[in-house]
């Protein structure tokens, strides 16, 4: 009688082909993802100054200054840099730690240059 051999399991060449296939799979989704966790951290700082706009306003209807609004803390990561213009305007800049090379300003009244929005976020 002859024995039959049914062999359990993946041969060498499938296991390879499945290892070649995850590695493109992640060669393309890494950049991706690095890529999301920089605009992440871009709208971190575009929402901190967006909500200083807030702050500042607030505290100019109790001053009718911006002088006395006091250095405001961002999120995590995010330092802001408030730069008053005495009661006529404001300009504020937000670095993050995580994106090299990148600040975002928000100008407010007087201080804003020709040709930019008053009170939107601009990274360059």
């Amino acid at each position: 009688m002859p024995r039959n051999r049914t062999r359990k399991g993946f041969t060498l060449i499938e296991l390879l082909i499945v290892v070649v296939i995850i590695g493109i799979l992640a060669a393309i989704a890494i950049p991706k993802f690095a890529n999301t966790k920089e605009k992440a951290y871009i709208t971190a700082m575009k929402s901190d100054l967006k909500n200083m706009v807030s702050a500042a306003e607030a505290s100019f209807a109790d001053d009718n200054t911006y002088a006395n609004f006091p250095q405001p803390v961002g999120s995590s990561g995010v330092t802001l840099v408030f730069t008053p213009a005495g009661a006529t305007g404001w300009s504020a800049t937000a670095t993050h730690a995580s994106v090299n090379g990148l600040t975002c300003t928000i100008y407010v009244g007087s201080t804003t240059p020709a040709n930019t929005a008053e009170g939107e976020p601009i990274c360059l």
